[in-house]
């Protein structure tokens, strides 16, 4: 798995495009078709905290759990800033915790658990996910409900298709390009990253690998069924329609 480091003070900014509102959306009419508005949210892979702060927000109990101190330590300081910051913490609203999502715990059940942003992408080995879907589902009350996107294999071809990716941006860039194994369906990713000093014209350059893997859809179905889940569905791109061959990521949607 991967851990950010120096690219955790810099991923804000080269993901301000990502779509967080349709993440937010999905969650919420998941909650509303597959069982009920939860209460307690554990988010596995939180990163900088930019699902986990909009829950806290608005009145969910979240737990944000992720690999990297450094990624957590600026979804803390995000929190901080935000108005309401200081008085959800003391309330309890929100905690951060360093974990590994394969085995992840926390000492009370809760009411649904979510992965977003390709989180799971990075177990590289079938055990891996295993490991994740037993821990959520040990994690979640019964009735409660595991959401979680990956990237659909053919994602995985484009990428290798389409690179080299560059963004140029005044505080900010980057050259990837990636290297793609087909028969593991894994691919590294290789980012050479320009960012900015303060009060200077000068820029540091450094250098981020990243390793992410696709698996079959219907094996991913399947080992959800035997750690216990119940009503699996599996949904495209953020809308509520079965996953195909042309779906760029594939949502998850499992009933304990």
């Amino acid at each position: 798995m991967s851990s950010y480091r120096k690219f955790a003070y810099v991923y804000d900014e080269l993901m301000e495009d990502m779509p967080y509102p349709d993440w937010l959306r999905f969650a919420r009419e998941a909650w509303e078709k597959h069982g009920s508005m939860p209460k307690s949210v554990v988010e596995l892979g939180c990163g900088t905290g930019s699902i986990t702060i909009p829950l806290v927000n608005s009145g969910f109990e979240v737990t944000g759990i992720d690999l990297s101190a450094d990624m957590l330590s600026v979804a803390r300081r995000k929190m901080e800033s935000t108005p309401q910051g200081s008085r959800l913490y003391r309330e309890g609203s929100i905690r951060w915790l360093q974990q590994d999502m394969r085995e992840w715990e926390i000492p009370e059940q809760v009411d649904a658990v979510i992965s977003f942003c390709d989180c799971f992408s990075y177990l590289l080995e079938e055990r891996d996910v295993i490991s994740a879907f037993a821990q959520t589902y040990k994690g979640l009350k019964p009735g409660g409900t595991f959401l979680f996107d990956v990237h659909h294999p053919n994602t995985m071809i484009r990428y290798d298709e389409e690179q080299p990716f560059v963004w140029d941006d005044r505080s900010v860039s980057y050259i990837w390009t990636c290297e793609l194994d087909a028969p593991r369906c894994e691919i590294e990713h290789h980012l050479s990253i320009f960012a900015k000093e303060e009060q200077s014209d000068l820029y540091r350059r450094f250098e981020e690998t990243h390793v992410q893997r696709a698996y079959d859809p219907e094996w991913m179905n399947t080992e959800l069924v035997k750690a216990g889940f119940r009503d699996v569905k599996c949904y495209a791109d953020f809308e509520w329609v079965e996953a195909g061959d042309d779906a760029q990521r594939l949502f998850y949607v499992a009933v304990k």
